[in-house]
C-alpha cells in the first residue's frame, strides 16, 4: 500500500478546518490540522509534512510569517490560503516563499487538484492517478552543465552556482530556471510558464509567475532574466 501524502493544514476557522480536513482525508491524504501559526510551526518541526496549507490570517503567528519560518528550514511546498484576493496578500505570501495560493472560498476538488499539481512538481506521489511531469527525466537525459556568463546550471545534480558561490533555489525556482535555460533567448509567456512550471491545465493568476521571476532574479542576477513587455520573459543567452 502506498504511503499517504502528509498535509499540514493551518486554519483558525473551526468549520473550514474540519470540513477541509475531512475532504482531504477522503481523497487519501493524511492531515495534521492546527488552529494557529505557532501550533502549526511546532507540528511542522515534529512531523515534517510533504506539503503545508497555510491560511494567511491565523493567530499567534500569521501565515506569511509561518511560511517564512518554514522556508528558512525546508523547501517543502507551501500553498497559501486567503479569504481575500487582495494583491498585497498574494504577493506577500509568494514573496515569503509560497509556491502557490488559493483564494477562499474554494471548491474542495480545486484545492485537491492544486495540491496534486504542486506535489507533482516536487516529485511527490499525490494520490491516485498522479504522475510526474517528465521534466526531471528529460533533464537527466540531456545531462551536462549549462553556462550563462557567471551562472552555471547542473541539470543532473540540480545545482546552481554563480561563479564559485552555490545558489540555493526552491524546487519551483529550479524548475522555472530550467524552463528558461532549455530555450535561452526565447521569450516564454506567463501562461506558458504557468502550464510548464506550475502544471496548470487551466488559467491561473500570472502574479505567481511574476513574483517567482523576481525571487529568481535576486539569486541568479537581476539582468540575467529579461522582461519583454507584453510578451513574457527570457533568459539572456
Amino acid at each position: 500500500m502506498a504511503e499517504q501524502t502528509h498535509v499540514l493544514f493551518v486554519e483558525d476557522d473551526d468549520v473550514i478546518r474540519e470540513a477541509t480536513q475531512l475532504a482531504l482525508e477522503r481523497d487519501g491524504f493524511a492531515v495534521t490540522a492546527m488552529p494557529d501559526g505557532l501550533a502549526g510551526l511546532e507540528a511542522f518541526r515534529a512531523d515534517r509534512p510533504d506539503i503545508a496549507l497555510l491560511d494567511v490570517m491565523v493567530p499567534g503567528l500569521d501565515g506569511v510569517s509561518l511560511c517564512r519560518r518554514i522556508r528558512d528550514e525546508s523547501t517543502v511546498p507551501v500553498i497559501m490560503l486567503s479569504a481575500r484576493a487582495d494583491s498585497i496578500d498574494v504577493v506577500l505570501g509568494l514573496e515569503a516563499g509560497a509556491d502557490d495560493y488559493v483564494t477562499k472560498p474554494f471548491d474542495g476538488a480545486v484545492l485537491v487538484a492544486r495540491i496534486r499539481a504542486v506535489l507533482r512538481r516536487f516529485g511527490h506521489a499525490s494520490g491516485p492517478g498522479s504522475a510526474g511531469s517528465g521534466q526531471e527525466e528529460s533533464a537527466a537525459e540531456d545531462g551536462g552543465v549549462l553556462n550563462f556568463g557567471d551562472l552555471e546550471i547542473d541539470t543532473v545534480g540540480m545545482e546552481v552556482r554563480r561563479g564559485d558561490t552555490p545558489v540555493a533555489l526552491t524546487p519551483t525556482e529550479m524548475r522555472l530556471l530550467l524552463e528558461f535555460s532549455s530555450a535561452p533567448g526565447t521569450v516564454l509567456s506567463r501562461d506558458k510558464l504557468l502550464e510548464r512550471v506550475w502544471d496548470y491545465g487551466w488559467g491561473g493568476d500570472t502574479r505567481v509567475v511574476d513574483v517567482h521571476v523576481q525571487r529568481l532574479r535576486t539569486k541568479v542576477g537581476q539582468d540575467r532574466i529579461e522582461t519583454v513587455r507584453g510578451f513574457g520573459y527570457k533568459l539572456k543567452a
